[in-house]
């Protein structure tokens, strides 16, 4: 944050919003982005620049129901009257459904522990015009037991280059906590929380595993591809629209 603002109040807050008309959270010289529409509302609301920052940086078309961002800014009024006033103020689109004032230590992305992701399929037959704006069309003839037993080879800390490069530097170990399929018609939800993700991960992830589901792919392959990280091995990414950011965990003392 710039360390101009550095006196003035953290502010911390979970937004959500439907990316399917974003570019994405970070903000981009032409374009709507998360970070630039909360920035902009921001600058209305205190007459001053406020610089935004998120705990994860989602793809254009990424949804998010708890991506956490924080931020500094001279407000006199109450917490809930900013609140009302930023949903006031931003598109239809994104919605801030917290806020509070967050310790000096803060900071949304290297204070978190763990970040959770589901990936939404559709299991209907055909086309849904409003459904598919939040899933991946997919049909019914998906074998779960075996991408199961494919996601099983992710948890753990492993070597995830060939699903993904690094936000920065060249580190692409991260620890996956949770990998899983559950079907719950008309959907099927694939939830995999981890410590971080490399870019793009999470869909290069899902893409994979729907070979294994497709029966194009075995189980085991996944296991080779952990051992032996090659990005030329993962399959084209599973498109934007069916993910979702879902929350964000941080120890209790970082919360305090």
């Amino acid at each position: 944050m710039p360390e101009t603002n550095a006196d003035l109040p953290l502010h911390r807050a979970i937004i959500e919003y439907d990316g399917s008309d974003l570019l994405g959270f970070q903000i981009q010289a032409e374009g709507r982005t998360v970070q630039g529409e909360l920035e902009r509302v921001l600058l209305r609301l205190t007459q001053n620049p406020v610089r935004v920052i998120g705990a994860g940086r989602t793809d254009a078309g990424v949804h998010a129901e708890g991506q956490v961002i924080a931020f500094r800014a001279s407000w006199r009024h109450s917490l809930a009257e900013l609140q009302r006033a930023l949903n006031a103020l931003l598109p239809a689109d994104i919605a801030v459904q917290t806020i509070e004032l967050a310790p000096p230590t803060f900071h949304p992305r290297f204070s978190a522990s763990k970040r959770w992701y589901r990936y939404q399929v559709g299991l209907w037959p055909g086309h849904s015009p409003l459904r598919s704006r939040y899933a991946w069309e997919l049909g019914p003839d998906l074998d779960v037991d075996a991408m199961n037993e494919a996601a099983a080879h992710l948890i753990g800390s492993h070597d995830f280059g060939s699903f993904g490069q690094p936000p920065q530097g060249e580190i692409t170990i991260r620890h996956v906590f949770q990998a899983t399929w559950t079907q719950e018609p008309p959907h099927l939800y694939f939830d995999i929380t981890a410590n971080a993700f490399l870019r793009r991960m999470v869909r290069n992830i899902v893409g994979t595993l729907v070979e294994v589901g497709r029966r194009s792919r075995q189980p085991d392959e996944l296991e080779v591809m952990l051992q032996q990280p090659d990005r030329s091995l993962s399959a084209s990414p599973a498109p934007p629209q069916g993910l979702i950011l879902k929350a964000v965990i941080y120890p209790e003392d970082i919360l305090a």
